[in-house]
């Protein structure tokens, strides 16, 4: 497969009329001349008008089309990941709820399962591993999780569910203040990353956890302290640590756009990570669905508890990246970063994702340069409309 006469997004972050190729899945040629040559027997994909930039990973989600990754299936999986890879989201970390140890085992084998028999089914995205968002949080801050299976810090616990999924748990989330978090930060982060969350800590606790080894922020100023020139609690250490990447919901309804562009101010297009932290309903139209065993009314982009408290995205990440580029002022260039490069990495995924790199995998997504709207999605080398 050939794709001619689009701008053509680099590794370093900038556009150039060029032509890719790709075989087995893998990417074999990135050619910035003009006109090259092309075989009569090669499949060729005209991007004319088009940018064509890596496929986006979305390392926070819950679900979408009616499934959800605690369904704990390799059919809500499949579904999820055929959804996503629609939408120009070409790798994913399916992120569990708050749920006992059984439920998450569950999961966990799941994901285990699906990456062994189906991460190669044609149109889908890759699924990379898991987001462990919970248990170990912290009550006052539970947001959408449900209260009931909150609990301590347990080593022995995520080693457990880690195990199950193959030594795939990419993310392990916690709330750094909780008792025996500390010690779980020294040793988790042997296996997985650490990310701050639904958490109550203050400056000093979370530059504590920083210093032991945690490296990442979970959606930025959503269920922790608010940065204010007093107390920078999560943040401000979040900021001061070039080893700590944060992510942000740019959906428009869980922070005020102009937020969303002084995050980008701070923390650059090195570091900030788009994420969409989607749920169930992601996809489908309004009405009632359900999160982490919690009902959930969603209406346009906004999904809320009964209560009121805002309970995941009701929007993918590429709709994300787009509205950060339109509501938010975030540079196209950048913003790409963002959802592609910056999570990959965060993941340790790099070498095989995230940018048009000679030798890795061969997806790609093609949008019009006029109104930004997907063209087409390439998955590992397969073509697909969008």
């Amino acid at each position: 497969m050939k794709i001619i006469n689009g701008s053509v997004f680099l590794e370093e972050g900038k556009f150039e009329a060029g032509t890719v190729a790709c075989s087995d899945g893998k990417i074999t040629e990135i050619n910035l001349q003009e006109n090259p040559a092309t075989d009569s027997d090669e499949e060729i994909i005209d991007a004319t008008d088009c940018y064509v930039i890596p496929g986006l990973c979305d390392i926070h989600l819950h679900g979408c089309m009616s499934y959800d990754a605690c369904d704990g299936t390799r059919e809500a999986l499949k579904e999820m990941a055929k959804y996503e890879a629609a939408c120009g989201v070409t790798s994913i970390l399916p992120t569990t709820m708050t749920y006992p140890e059984e439920t998450l085992t569950t999961i966990a084998n799941a994901v285990r399962d699906y990456r062994k028999y189906d991460n190669d089914t044609p149109g889908h995205a890759t699924i990379h591993g898991i987001n462990m968002e919970g248990p170990f949080i912290s009550p006052e801050k539970k947001g959408a999780q449900n209260p009931k299976y909150i609990q301590h810090c347990d080593i022995n616990m995520f080693r457990r569910i880690n195990l199950a999924s193959g030594g795939a748990v990419r993310l392990c989330d916690i709330a750094p203040e909780i008792d025996g978090a500390m010690e779980f930060i020294d040793e988790a982060s042997k296996e997985t990353r650490i990310s701050i969350a639904h958490t109550t800590a203050d400056y000093n606790t979370c530059k504590q956890a920083f210093d032991r080894g945690a490296r990442h922020l979970t959606h930025l100023f959503n269920a922790m302290p608010p940065f204010t020139h007093r107390a920078p609690g999560p943040i401000g250490a979040a900021a001061e640590n070039e080893n700590v990447t944060p992510e942000i919901i740019c959906d428009g309804i869980h922070v005020y756009p102009a937020a969303v562009n002084l995050m980008y101010k701070v923390f650059g297009p090195e570091r900030l990570i788009m994420i969409s932290d989607s749920m169930r309903a992601t996809g489908l139209p309004d009405g009632e669905y359900e999160l982490g065993g919690q009902p959930v009314t969603v209406k346009g982009r906004l999904a809320t508890l009964h209560d009121g408290t805002i309970a995941g995205s009701a929007t993918n990440l590429y709709d994300c990246m787009i509205t950060a580029v339109k509501e938010m002022h975030i540079p196209l260039e950048d913003a790409i970063l963002c959802a592609s490069r910056n999570p990959a990495k965060a993941i340790g995924v790099y070498n095989t994702v995230g940018s048009i790199t000679l030798g890795k995998q061969a997806d790609f997504v093609i949008i019009n340069k006029s109104d930004l709207r997907i063209k087409a999605v390439i998955v590992r080398g397969q073509y697909g409309k969008g």
